[in-house]
């Protein structure tokens, strides 16, 4: 790979899918001959053994690190917490349950091979590559979302909601110190930024498949459309500055 590399993982309530998908990391970085990387889960509060089993773990793999949030305060808030604590070159942020398979994070890294700071991964883009497909009245939520975030925030992304994004330390440095929510809102809020600030976003088609059990939806009303007018009024008043 060439730079160091740290994968967050933001992580409430995970007990049963967590040992797995570390599992599956750790595999894959072996495979691929990852020399400086580094694991890290972020505990939004669970109340269940997802800080013990993997505190246990880091006893045992250097790779892993704990970081443990102060309650449950939203996986915007973990995913903000793990990037400012990173260490790596590239740090990308997955889901606990790898709707997206830790393997294409080398279609991300290949993407920035040229200018880009940020690469994110792409449901639109290819459907085809979708396994498992989320109800078609969420699948539909997500395309009325997309249109209002073009509409709103002018970002020309088909999908900013796959949890599979990966950012230079450099672009992660300046734009997670300026992210402001905690909650759905954050993934477009922290796209906004680093295109505020200039950094370059290729969005990349990868494989997805839809997990039962998934902690954050579209399908809470009218909280998410209000994210993206938070967003605008954030930026007016120079809250990203």
């Amino acid at each position: 790979m060439g730079k160091s590399l740290s994968i967050v993982i933001p992580a409430f309530n995970e007990e049963q899918r967590l040992p797995s998908t570390l599992d599956r990391i750790s595999a894959y970085a072996a495979e691929a001959r990852w020399t400086d990387y580094e694991i890290i889960v972020v505990d939004d509060g669970s109340r269940d053994h997802t800080a013990a089993l993997v505190a246990d773990l880091a006893q045992r793999d250097a790779a892993v690190r704990l970081l443990r949030n102060p309650g449950n305060r939203g996986k915007g808030y973990a995913v903000r917490h793990g990037m400012r604590e990173a260490q790596g070159d590239w740090r990308l942020f997955t889901d606990a349950d790898l709707s997206t398979p830790i393997e294409e994070i080398e279609k991300l890294l290949a993407a920035t091979a040229g200018a880009a700071d940020i690469a994110i991964g792409s449901r639109a883009l290819n459907r085809k590559l979708i396994g498992v497909h989320q109800s078609g009245f969420r699948e539909t939520a997500g395309r009325v979302f997309n249109a209002a975030m073009r509409t709103v925030l002018g970002l020309p992304l088909r999908d900013t909601q796959c949890g599979f994004k990966l950012f230079s330390g450099a672009a992660a440095a300046e734009i997670f110190p300026r992210q402001q929510l905690d909650d759905f809102g954050f993934d477009a809020e922290v796209l906004f930024i680093g295109r505020l600030m200039g950094f370059e976003i290729v969005e990349v088609p990868v494989r997805w498949n839809d997990v039962a059990g998934t902690k954050v939806s579209l399908l809470n009303g009218a909280r998410p459309f209000l994210d993206l007018l938070t967003i605008r009024r954030n930026q007016l008043s120079g809250r990203y500055r």
